[in-house]
């Protein structure tokens, strides 16, 4: 086998692991990106939901040994404790961003400390789905089969979104809260209903990316805020409160830290966060927010 195909088999291959990364990155960033849209909340608690989906899947895996119900139940659970936390916490403070992103930050403390009380210490992964063990060859391309799943899985929620949001009555609303709250109020649209539906769904997103990640990443205590700062990387490149944003991001971001990495690991940090940095500072919005 001759060098320049090795070399392209590689570069292939490392493309694959980013896009894997990137997949990851936006089924969190998703979640993160809506709840500002809609709230304008910075949410220091989002990379909680993603360890709690993990270890709620986790305690369902065990005892099932399906990881599709791990996702379910990771999922209604998490989305339904975003839904609490929103309607009986958050929505007291709508006037205060500061105050929201602090409870956000008790908040995941108090998470933190609940998953070390209840689920322990002890690292772990979940099991892979029998049909999607081993890895697929393509024109001695060698993937694991698991990690395509997982990008297309990403590609089919960042369809389901984009068509909720564009092509759905739900969209219209979400869009119409997200211009002008008041104005939408008044319209018969019940906003603080649909800012904790929303809230519960960015939840429940973190979660489902957590379930994804699991077998792959695994679960441990303080994964939590090991993931928040990919996530803000994610929006801040992408723009906050843009989906089209945390897919750019998503990619972007999983691409320059995969490669990062590979490339040049002692310097793999500041290839991470040295494009956030700049964007900050040439276009504070990002991508495509919005002032």
């Amino acid at each position: 086998m001759s060098i320049d195909l090795l070399s392209v088999i590689y570069l292939i291959t490392q493309t694959l692991n980013g896009l894997f990364s990137a997949a990851l990155l936006f089924l969190i960033a998703s979640g993160l990106t809506l709840a500002f849209g809609v709230m304008r909340i910075v949410n220091i608690a989002h990379g909680s939901f993603y360890m709690l989906g993990v270890y709620v899947a986790w305690t369902v895996v065990t005892r099932t040994q399906s990881l599709l119900l791990g996702a379910i139940a990771a999922i209604l659970v998490v989305g339904a404790i975003g839904f609490a936390m929103q309607r009986f916490f958050l929505r007291r403070f709508a006037a205060d961003p500061l105050a929201q992103m602090m409870m956000t930050m008790g908040f995941a403390l108090v998470f933190r400390d609940a998953a070390l009380m209840v689920w322990g210490g002890d690292p772990f992964t979940l099991a892979y789905p029998r049909l999607l063990r081993g890895s697929v060859e393509v024109a001695e391309v060698v993937f694991p089969r698991y990690r395509l799943f997982v990008i297309v899985v990403a590609a089919l929620v960042g369809a389901g979104l984009w068509m909720v949001n564009e092509r759905t009555l739900i969209g219209a609303r979400l869009r119409a809260t997200v211009d002008d709250p008041e104005m939408a109020s008044a319209t018969g649209i019940n906003v603080p209903l649909l800012s904790g539906l929303v809230f519960a769904v960015g939840a429940g997103l973190a979660a489902f990316g957590g379930v994804m990640g699991g077998p792959i990443l695994g679960g441990y205590p303080g994964m939590d805020f090991d993931l928040l700062p990919l996530a803000f990387v994610v929006v801040i490149v992408g723009g906050m409160g843009s989906l089209k944003g945390a897919l750019v991001g998503a990619i972007a971001v999983g691409m320059i830290d995969n490669f990062g990495k590979v490339l040049v690991p002692e310097l793999s940090y500041f290839t991470l966060f040295a494009p956030m940095v700049l964007m900050l500072a040439i276009k504070p919005t990002g991508l495509y927010g919005r002032a």
